[in-house]
């Protein structure tokens, strides 16, 4: 399935993508798509046996707004350094376990809503990723089998960081993570169903048309399993909680200076294979 939240900010509703490509208003059996639905196994079978049915209603997407897919985020988990390309173009060493950092969720914008430059930036740069979304609370996991039966679905997060707040400013990557829209999200949550080999997914990035970002997420150096079980083993995960798993190289801090960072009026366009695509415009904070 493809689950989608549109609407306002703050009053999306919940659809999803029928077989056809017809989007369907979800409300009259959900509330949201959030950490409750996603842990709830028959809501999620009476929204598939409705969507195979095509008897709810359909909403018509010319000028709707399409939100984050996930309401309600507990916390995001981040992934760095997870692509042996992307250590490599920054020049620093391969992990020998994953490098976790936290984004908070109100970092999280819709797929095609604005992203703002922050006041006195000079290095915000671009990061497709892969992100899971976690639909069973998952603590102190044993296999990459009750990982992988612990995650609800995939989307595309765009980990928009700031070069010179995470690494010249003194303290831990946060500075550079946590800015004001710094978490485009979406546009789809698809189920694991749609999605059987999440090491097979190609992610590209282009910044004003120019192709920038190129890879697979067959290059990542901790694969989407053991990073949801070796997550657990330090935190409780928990249903509508997201894990940004990682970029590949081509990010902006790893080109010969003058190094391309975003500024206002520049647009990013994201691309993850069976996950749709991302459009957004910078704007100055």
């Amino acid at each position: 399935m493809k689950l989608l939240r549109v609407g306002p900010t703050g009053a999306e509703r919940p659809a999803a993508l029928d077989g056809a490509g017809t989007l369907r208003d979800l409300s009259g059996l959900v509330a949201d798509i959030d950490g409750t639905v996603l842990a709830d196994a028959a809501a999620l079978a009476r929204i598939r046996e409705a969507l195979a049915g095509r008897a709810l209603p359909a909403l018509d997407p010319t000028g709707l707004r399409v939100g984050p897919p996930v309401g309600a985020i507990g916390k995001i988990v981040c992934i760095g350094l997870n692509y042996r390309d992307h250590a490599e173009e920054t020049g620093q060493p391969v992990p020998a376990e994953p490098l976790v950092f936290l984004k908070a969720p109100d970092t999280v914008v819709g797929p095609q809503d604005t992203v703002l430059v922050p006041r006195g930036s000079e290095k915000t740069d671009w990061e497709v990723e892969l992100a899971v979304v976690i639909g069973r609370t998952a603590r102190y996991l044993e296999t990459d089998e009750q990982a992988r039966a612990a995650i609800a679905g995939y989307t595309i997060t765009h980990d928009v960081s700031e070069r010179a707040f995470m690494l010249e400013r003194g303290g831990q990557w946060d500075k550079g993570k946590n800015c004001e829209t710094f978490n485009p999200l979406g546009p789809y949550l698809v189920t694991p169903d749609e999605i059987p080999d999440p090491q097979a997914l190609g992610l590209r990035t282009w910044v004003n048309g120019v192709l920038r970002q190129d890879g697979t997420t067959a290059d990542q150096i901790f694969p989407v399993a053991e990073v949801v079980r070796h997550l657990s083993q330090f935190m409780t995960l928990r249903p509508g909680d997201v894990v940004n798993t990682g970029t590949p190289a081509g990010v902006a801090n790893g080109r010969p200076e003058p190094k391309p960072f975003l500024r206002a009026g520049d647009v990013v366009e994201l691309e993850v294979d069976g996950l749709g695509r991302q459009r957004t415009e910078l704007k100055p904070a």
